[in-house]
């Protein structure tokens, strides 16, 4: 109950950014043995003080000892008590750490910024996040999540061809990724055209196999399709996976 993601056409989850963010925040405390009563109270906690303008993705949160931390720029704080905690960074006994600069990325950070500013405006202004979308993946056609994001924009407006069209270009650099896969197959679904999108939700669970919801719409398509086993099969392991 801690995000509460809204619904799609056909009952499939949709999740925000910071929705995304936050569940894998607390999936990284509770690997860090945080106990979960206390992830949900501090990220709860966190949420409800932090200032509007400054979102949670622009914070870096972790687990030191038994606290859940925050950090803000040089600055780290108890997430519960809003104590200030002092960071002993351990050092190297012997010799020195050099690091080597990371291969450069032509326009990443430029990208980087354009896909916030297109996530950041999204909801009141859908045109100008579809150009930042667009702007990111000009700059940056291996950066996945801007793809990902333009096409659910598109469907959404109810032009799923092209929302098709920016999944198949995201594939083009991203063969691997199985959530366009699974998009694709939604959008093609609104055409009309479910063999092709049978045979991208099988692809999604080809790399995703653990993806429920591409199970249940591929289910739902194997029936219509007059394909009892295939249909059989795939409500199974959806209702398995959802316990």
């Amino acid at each position: 109950g801690f995000v509460t993601p809204t619904r799609g056409k056909r009952r499939e989850y949709r999740f925000s950014f910071q929705d995304v963010v936050l569940l894998r925040t607390a999936h990284a405390l509770q690997a860090a043995q945080i106990p979960a009563r206390r992830i949900v109270r501090s990220l709860q906690r966190l949420r409800a003080n932090l200032p509007g303008e400054l979102p949670l993705t622009g914070l870096r949160i972790s687990a030191v000892g038994g606290d859940v931390a925050v950090r803000e720029g040089a600055h780290q704080w108890a997430a519960d008590s809003g104590q200030l905690l002092i960071d002993f960074e351990v050092k190297p006994a012997q010799g020195s750490v050099q690091f080597l600069p990371a291969p450069p990325q032509a326009g990443g950070a430029a990208a980087s910024a354009w896909f916030e500013r297109g996530v950041a405006l999204e909801a009141d202004a859908p045109a100008q996040a579809e150009h930042a979308y667009r702007e990111a993946i000009a700059l940056a056609p291996e950066f996945v999540d801007p793809y990902l994001n333009l096409g659910v924009l598109l469907g959404n407006a109810g032009r799923p061809a092209e929302a098709a069209q920016c999944y198949r270009q995201g594939l083009v650099h991203h063969p691997r990724e199985a959530l366009l896969y699974f998009n694709l197959g939604v959008a093609l679904e609104d055409l009309g055209t479910n063999p092709q999108a049978l045979r991208a939700y099988e692809a999604c669970l080809r790399l995703a196999p653990a993806l429920a919801d591409a199970h249940y719409n591929a289910a739902r398509l194997h029936e219509a399709a007059g394909d009892a086993t295939q249909a059989i099969r795939h409500y199974s392991e959806y209702r398995r996976l959802q316990r």
